[in-house]
Parts: structure tokens; sequence; C-alpha cells
């Protein structure tokens, strides 16, 4: 099994930056790709950025330029940097884990989510 455990959200002004934080425990060798996926209310929800193990990346064409998806000890810790956030960008996001080697799923293991809400 692994756990997975968000912090960095919040309320920002419209052209603000976040940085988002998830960290892995548990089975981490089985975890070949993380990412982070975000629900808007009376949304779906949607797959924001993931990353390989090997560091290939994939982005949501709605956040490409602004949302920097990265990894640090090897897939332990992945984080999202957002920078021009639009209120469009509102939602609970969520870190995912994935046994698969590529960046957009099926993700197998889910945090709890984290809150990010962007004033206009």
């Amino acid at each position: 099994q692994v756990q997975l455990v968000e912090s960095g959200g919040g309320l920002v002004q419209a052209g603000g930056s976040l940085r988002l934080s998830c960290a892995a425990s548990g089975s981490i060798s089985s975890i070949n790709a993380m990412g982070w996926y975000r629900q808007a209310p009376g949304k779906q929800r949607e797959l924001v950025a993931g990353i390989t193990r090997g560091g290939i990346t994939k982005s949501a064409d709605s956040v490409k330029g602004r949302f920097t998806i990265s990894r640090a000890n090897a897939l332990n810790t992945v984080y999202l940097q957002m920078n021009s956030l639009k209120p469009e960008d509102t939602g609970v996001y969520y870190c995912a884990a994935s046994r698969q080697w590529s960046a957009v799923g099926p993700y197998d293991y889910w945090g709890q989510g984290t809150q990010v809400t962007v004033s206009s």
C-alpha cells in the first residue's frame, strides 16, 4: 500500500502562485508515476499533470506554461508549482500514484485532497 499526503493549498488572488507538495510513504518502490488531479465544484475530476519515475511529464492544455510538475527523492515527493493562477483553477487538488509507467495513469492510490481557491 501507498499513502499520499498533500500540502500547500490555500486562498490566493488571481495572478498569484502556490506550490503543492505530496509526500509518498509505504510501498514506494511500486510507484512508477505520480500526478495531480483536480476537481472543481460540479465538474469531473481531471488530470492536471503527471510525471514518471524517468522524468517524463504530461500536462493538461489548460495549465501548460503556468503549472510545472517536478519530483524529488526518486518519486518520494512530487510538487506542483502553480503560477499565474486563474479563478477557474479553483478546486480540490488530489495527489495520485500509479504502478504504471505512464504520466496519464491509470492511477492506483490517492491522497485526501487539498483545497485551492483563486479569487478574482
